[in-house]
C-alpha cells in the first residue's frame, strides 16, 4: 500500500490495477483511487484471463518472485513487464519479465517494492495505509474492547503450510497471558483461523485465563475488516512472523513479533522494530551452526522446536517496556 499511495502522490492520474488473492482482497478491495482485482489462485492464468477480458496495459510491475505468480502474469498483455533484479529472483522469475529494478543489497520486503519506483526517478517513501473500515466491524471492536484497560490482541498461530513451524509454544503463551492480566491488568483477545490446531490452542489459553472475562475467545469468527478494527483499538498486537504483524503497523498500533524460524531484518514489522523478540540468530546457530551472516539471505530455518527459543521472559520483558513507553513514541522509527 505504501507504494501504491506513492506512486498515486507523483502520478495521481495514473490508473493502478491491482491484481490480489481473493481472501487479501478483502481486506484491501475497497482501496479508493485504484482498480482492485480478486483473483482466484486456483483458477490460474486462464481465470485471470477471464478476469481481464482481453485488456492490455502500459506497464505490468511483477512485485512477487513465486513461479505460481509468473505463470499467472502471463495474462497480463504489457510491452514493459519489469520485476526483481536477479539476486532478488527464484522460481524463473526472469522468464515472465523484460525489464528489471535496480540491483540492491539484501534488504526488508518492502524495499524490493519500493525498487519498483526507481525506474521512475521516484526515491520518495508515503508511509499511508488508509484501509476503509465497515461501520459494524468498527462497531464490533468497539462492543468488544474496554479502552478503560489496555488490550492484548494475540493471533498466536500462522498459517498451516508444510514445514512452516512458526508458533510459539502454547505454555509460554499461556505465561504471557497471566503476566497481561494479572500483573498489567489487560483485557487478552485470541483470534486467529479456524483450523484444529489453532481452535486448540486458543481453548488452551482460554482455559488457563487466571480471571473470568479478562480473555475473549474469537478464534475462527472475525473476517479480515472485523480483524483490522480489532487491531486498531487494540493498544498491541502479539503474533509470529504473520499478516497480524503487519495489519498492526498498517492500523498504527506496534506489534511484538516472535520470529525465530525467519529473519525479522527482512519481513519484520517495518514500524516499532524494537518490539520484535528476535531469536533468529540462535535458531540459525543450532541447524546451521554458523552465524546469520552466513547462510543466504531469507533463509528459513525448518525446525519445529525453534520457535521455543522465545522465552516467556523475553516477550514479557518487551511489553512491559512498551506499555511504558508513551503512546505517541511506540511505532517511532
Amino acid at each position: 500500500m505504501p507504494v501504491v499511495r506513492t506512486l498515486q502522490a507523483h502520478y495521481p492520474d495514473t490508473e493502478l490495477t491491482w491484481v490480489i488473492g481473493r481472501t487479501e482482497a478483502t481486506l484491501v478491495g475497497d482501496l479508493d483511487g485504484i482498480e482492485v482485482i480478486a483473483h482466484d489462485k486456483r483458477s490460474g492464468r486462464r481465470g485471470l484471463e477471464k478476469q481481464l477480458k482481453g485488456r492490455s496495459f502500459d506497464a505490468l510491475w511483477l512485485m512477487q518472485v513465486a513461479l505460481r505468480a509468473g505463470l499467472v502474469s502471463r495474462a497480463v498483455q504489457s510491452s514493459w513487464r519489469l520485476g526483481f533484479d536477479p539476486n532478488r529472483s527464484r522460481d524463473g522469475h526472469g522468464f515472465f519479465v523484460n525489464d528489471r529494478i535496480p540491483s540492491a543489497p539484501p534488504g526488508h520486503v518492502i524495499d524490493g517494492f519500493f525498487d519498483f519506483l526507481k525506474p521512475l526517478g521516484l526515491t520518495e517513501r508515503v508511509w499511508r495505509w488508509d484501509i476503509p473500515v465497515p461501520a459494524q466491524a468498527s462497531a464490533q471492536a468497539h462492543q468488544l474492547i474496554d479502552n478503560d484497560r489496555p488490550t492484548l490482541l494475540m493471533s498466536p498461530c500462522s498459517s498451516q503450510r508444510l514445514r512452516n513451524y512458526r508458533n510459539w509454544p502454547v505454555a509460554n503463551a499461556i505465561a504471557l497471558v497471566k503476566h497481561a492480566i494479572e500483573v498489567q491488568g489487560m483485557q487478552v483477545i485470541v483470534t486467529g483461523g479456524n483450523s484444529q490446531k489453532e481452535t486448540a490452542y486458543a481453548q488452551a489459553l482460554e482455559q488457563a485465563c487466571p480471571q473470568p472475562g479478562a480473555l475473549i475467545n474469537l478464534t475462527g469468527r472475525t473476517d479480515l475488516k472485523t480483524l483490522f478494527a480489532l487491531i486498531q483499538r487494540s493498544t498491541v498486537v502479539l503474533a509470529p512472523d504473520s499478516g497480524p504483524v503487519h495489519m498492526a503497523i498498517a492500523a498504527g498500533t506496534p506489534a511484538i513479533g516472535l520470529y525465530a524460524t525467519s529473519n525479522p531484518a527482512r519481513t519484520g514489522p517495518v514500524l516499532g522494530k524494537r518490539w520484535v523478540v528476535d531469536a533468529y540468530p540462535q535458531a540459525v546457530k543450532a541447524q546451521f551452526g554458523c552465524a546469520v551472516s552466513d547462510v543466504r539471505w531469507g533463509q528459513r530455518v525448518r525446525d519445529p522446536n525453534a520457535m521455543a527459543l522465545i522465552t516467556p521472559s523475553a516477550v514479557i520483558e518487551r511489553l512491559d517496556a512498551l506499555l511504558a513507553t508513551p503512546a505517541a513514541e511506540r511505532l517511532q522509527s
